[in-house]
Order: structure tokens, then sequence, then C-alpha cells
């Protein structure tokens, strides 16, 4: 009996494992952070919002206390080395952010190998052009929309917080962004080491463009950046060196050490089972709510 039950339980965890070698860790977090209760005090305002000339979509988070709108509204990005990554496995980020009284809105872009370099950025000018253009539709205020993102996604939302020509492509006026919140992103990263940035942006044939550091502006929007010394992915000197461009332009700028965190805990803080590894939740809702008003 007990052999039948020991192999049965093998069995078992050989299906478990089987099913999560199947679902990335983003989503499996996403789950705990539901399990956990994370889904408490916010809800899924629409999902697979279309949006954008090649099929993209996104999904908007919602505060179930509505008494303050219009909500500002934060444009979130996920991460994945501009390789992988989908919206809805960042329900735990799009929750927590919405908890904390913001309209969130995750947007899905494209991924290399399909396309490189600006393809996924155009993708997110054309997220910020939908939510200028859609937003107040959804509860949102119009007036106060800031950007953030983890890793790649963190690119995405520095860039497009900074290079004002690509969101006036798009139809974004100057000063729609208010604030941006970066997540150990990659800002000053050339010349290219890694596997996902040469795949990514070596067939750019001007690679400083491809450089969020290279757009520092003093008139540039606040910005918070979010770096740790554990990070080995993204190391802090990306944090650094950006910051340090633009407060030596005179904008207005915050570079914050989270010190032994490692690349993925940073944005696994922003869930409720792993809040406790840091402050980045409560940091990163102070500074935007601070730049945006309630």
């Amino acid at each position: 009996m007990l052999r039948a039950a020991a192999l049965g339980v093998l069995a078992l965890a050989g299906v478990i494992g089987g099913m999560l070698a199947f679902i990335s860790p983003p989503r499996l977090l996403s789950h705990y952070d539901r399990l956990a209760g994370g889904r408490e005090g916010s809800y899924p305002a629409a999902e697979g919002v279309p949006f954008g000339s090649h099929g993209q979509s996104l999904d908007i988070w919602a505060p179930n206390d509505q008494s303050a709108a219009p909500l500002p509204v934060v444009i979130f990005w996920y991460g994945g080395g501009w390789a992988k990554g989908d919206r809805t496995s960042y329900a735990f980020a799009g929750r927590a952010l919405a908890k904390a009284g913001f309209l969130v809105v995750i947007p899905d872009y494209r991924k290399v190998p399909q396309v490189h370099f600006p393809a996924f950025l155009d993708d997110g000018a054309e997220a910020v052009a939908w939510v200028q253009a859609n937003i107040a539709q959804h509860g949102g205020d119009p007036e106060r929309v800031a950007v953030m993102g983890h890793s790649a996604g963190a690119y995405q939302a520095v860039m497009l917080a900074l290079d004002a020509k690509r969101l006036a492509a798009a139809g974004v006026p100057p000063g729609f962004i208010k604030a941006g919140v970066g997540l150990s992103g990659p800002y000053d990263f050339h010349p290219f080491t890694s596997d996902r940035a040469i795949a990514a942006f070596s067939a750019w044939p001007r690679p400083e463009e491809t450089q969020p550091i290279a757009f520092a502006r003093k008139d540039a929007p606040p910005s918070l950046l979010v770096t740790s010394d554990g990070d080995e992915t993204v190391r802090p000197r990306n944090a650094n060196n950006l910051g340090a461009r633009l407060a030596g332009l005179g904008a207005p700028v915050e570079v914050k050490n989270y010190g032994p965190l490692d690349h993925e805990e940073i944005v696994m803080a922003l869930s409720v089972p792993f809040r406790g590894k840091g402050a980045i939740l409560a940091d990163s809702v102070a500074f935007l709510k601070a730049r945006m008003g309630e």
C-alpha cells in the first residue's frame, strides 16, 4: 500500500512538473498572487482590447473604489528580453497598481525574432496613443498618465518618456507622459554583449539611437530608476549612468538601489507573496502619486 501510494505521489509530481514546464514563471506568480489575496481591491476592467496597426492587445486593471475617478493612469510594460512575455502573465502588477488607486494599462508588443528595433518600441508608442484617445472612456484621466515597466519593459517605458519625437510620430502631444518608473531597465548598454541585445538591436545602423541615455533631456518627465546591486542581468550602471546624465541636465530624477535583490526579485516584489522583499511597490506608488496627484 505504501509503495503504491508513493508511486502515486511521484506520478502526480511528474504530471505537475510537466504542467509547470509549459507555464511561464510570471504566469505562475500571477496565479500565486491571486490565491494569496492579490485580487482583492481590483478587477480586470477590460481584457484583450485591440490597438495599434499590428494586431496588438492590451488589458486594463481598475481599483474597486473609483470614487476619485477619473483616475491617474499607469501604462505598464513587462520584460522578457524583447523576445518573450505577454500581458496576461503580469496580472499581479496590474492588480497591485490598481489597488493603489491607478487605472493600469498593460499592452502587448511584438517580439524578436519576428521584429527588431524599433518595431517593439513603435508598438509602445501606439499604446500611448491609444491611451490618449480612449482612456477617458474607461475612467482614466488623460491629463495624468505615467509609464512604468520592468527590464525590457522598463526600456520601453523610459525610452518612450525620453524620445519625444517617437511619440509625436504616433500623434501624442509633448508633455503627455507626466512621470516614468523603470524597474531594472537597460538604458546604456552599447556595445551590445548579451545575445538578446544583439538579436534585438544589432541590425540597426546607428546604435546610439537604440540607447535611452542618448535621449536624456532637461525637460524629461520626472523619473524613478530602480536598480539593485544583486542584479547581474541588467547591472546597476544602467540606472546610475542615466540618472547621472539626467541630473546633470537638470531633469528631475531619482535612483533607488535595493541592495541584494536580483533582477527578477525586483518585479516579484510587486506581488503579494513577495512584497516583503523590498518596498518597490510602495516607493513607486508614492513617487507616481507625488507627480500626478491623487
